[in-house]
């Protein structure tokens, strides 16, 4: 089971790590999630990929201030560098996190 802790390690041992906040109960988070994470795995194969659950580890989500879902934070080097709720699309995830991942990698 995940924890913050858990959470926190793979920020900070990663260099680009999405989190994807969700719940059961939230079609639109399972009709996105698949196309996002397909997505981001074809567009940037070094992402790492989180999937929280909001019923089963509320801290989580309220340690990272998320309060609607879905919700996608994405992080380089540690650091919040967007954040997505509700109404999103895959390509504007992906346009947004083209460059400074582009950027990241070359470096």
């Amino acid at each position: 089971m995940q924890t913050l802790e858990s959470i926190n390690q793979t920020l900070s041992s990663n260099d680009a790590v999405m989190l994807y906040f969700s719940a059961p109960t939230c079609n639109v988070c399972h009709a996105l999630k698949p196309k996002l994470v397909e997505a981001i795995t074809n567009t940037f194969p070094t992402f790492i990929i989180e999937s929280i659950d909001i019923s089963k580890t509320p801290e989580i989500a309220s340690h990272f201030s998320v309060f609607a879902i879905p919700t996608v934070l994405i992080f380089f080097q540690g650091r919040e560098f967007l954040r997505k709720s509700r109404h999103m699309s895959v390509g504007e995830v992906v346009d947004a996190i083209q460059r400074p991942y582009s950027l990241m990698v070359e470096n």
